[in-house]
């Protein structure tokens, strides 16, 4: 259970202070020292128990409640202002509510131009940080030519299924493929909208410089590169990536970033403007000078990660092929343990995980994606109350 690769004294350090992933973080920031270099062994030696400024070493997790339940390929989840939520079905390229208090489940409408297909279609959801006065949703979703994020109006008080406005495109040219797609979409601190992207299987693609594959990108509302990106003609904010889908910022607005490995380590990698995560020249802890080494590494077949959201001083990261909740407890960017694993095995595959502040999550199951075992209720909605 202890999957978590960490190296130096027990723990993969990531040294310094990061720039926070919102307003003010540009190329010109500090970057921070690679992790301590060395060969990564899985169940290597816990490191301190907690620090002064940490959560404790140890956590817990009580599942609460089953908000949903026979949700057809969920992928995104955006919750509304009134509490419910809005969520994508990634292969029926639809959106619905859900009612948290009775789990109703209502079309919202359908998005046009989504071509699922492998691990394409609907995906990452967000509300524009606008959402009062805009009423608007992002979507980030696979076309027959390319991953693209659009924003669509959202009106509740249209008939059932025909809420959503016509798609105004924000950004196109996202390379597609039957796999490794990214997906997953957020508003940041800074009210900017960041994208993760995957190399759609063609490793190259990540250290392209010409390429949005295999990259996070930042840019504004509208799709436009960010004053204090990297380059200023651009939206690319890091690179080196396989297969970004878990976004999350923790409280003092550092930016985290989760990604699938390819036969040996999954990473969690704290992000910095212009930073290169290495991918395919590094896998894991490689210590190569010019890349930067993930804060923490898991087998793949005990994480597969997906999405991660920040709540009680830890990031909580969702496991497909791991079919487990990894808590990751951090003093700034250092691990102050081990990370833990909880419900391993008990709801199958795990997609988003979703802070509603406090010590309450939402975590979102993927059985019915073609990949796992979906039984009677398959796939759900739980809350969970973290420690």
């Amino acid at each position: 259970m202890a999957a978590c690769a960490l190296a130096g004294c027990g723990a993969l350090l990531a040294a310094g202070c990061s720039p926070p992933g919102g307003a003010g973080a540009g190329p010109s920031a500090s970057p921070s020292a690679s992790a301590a270099s060395g060969s990564p062994a899985s169940g290597a030696s816990a490191g301190p128990s907690a620090s002064a400024s940490g959560p404790p070493a140890k956590g817990g997790v009580t599942v609460t409640g089953v908000i949903a339940k026979d949700l057809e390929s969920p992928w995104g989840v955006a919750p509304l202002p009134d509490g419910n939520l809005l969520v994508a079905s990634r292969d029926k390229g639809t959106i619905s509510r859900v009612d948290v208090a009775t789990g109703a489940v209502t079309a919202v409408g359908k998005v046009p131009g989504v071509a699922p297909g492998g691990e394409g279609g609907l995906l990452g959801l967000a509300l524009s940080p606008s959402f009062a006065a805009d009423r608007m949703v992002y979507a980030y979703f696979t076309t027959e030519s390319d991953n693209r994020i659009a924003r669509l109006r959202y009106d509740d008080k249209r008939p059932a299924g025909e809420q959503l406005g016509a798609p105004d495109t924000v950004f196109r040219g996202i390379p597609k493929g039957l796999i490794h797609n990214g997906g997953r979409i957020a508003f940041g601190p800074d009210k900017m909208l960041y994208a993760g992207t995957g190399e759609t299987g063609e490793a190259g693609l990540a250290q392209d410089k010409k390429s949005l594959g295999g990259k996070i990108l930042r840019m504004t509302p509208d799709g436009q590169p960010v004053h204090g990106n990297p380059e200023a003609d651009s939206v690319v904010y890091s690179s080196g990536h396989r297969n970004v889908q878990g976004l999350a910022w923790d409280g003092d607005k550092r930016l985290w970033a989760a990604e699938f490995g390819q036969n040996t380590w999954d990473e969690l990698n704290l992000i910095e403007p212009g930073g290169n995560y290495g991918w395919p020249e590094a896998e894991g802890i490689a210590g190569k000078p010019g890349l930067r080494d993930p804060v923490a590494v898991w087998k793949t077949d005990e994480a597969s990660p997906s999405g991660i959201a920040w709540a009680r001083g830890s990031v909580w990261m969702a496991g497909l092929k791991g079919q487990r909740l990894w808590r990751i407890p951090l003093a700034g960017a250092t691990p102050v343990a081990p990370p833990e694993a909880f419900l391993e095995g008990e709801y199958g595959r795990l997609r988003t995980v979703v802070a509603l502040g406090g010590d309450t999550l939402l975590l979102v199951t993927s059985e019915t994606d073609g990949r796992g075992s979906p039984e009677a209720g398959d796939d759900r909605i739980l809350t969970l109350t973290v420690r």
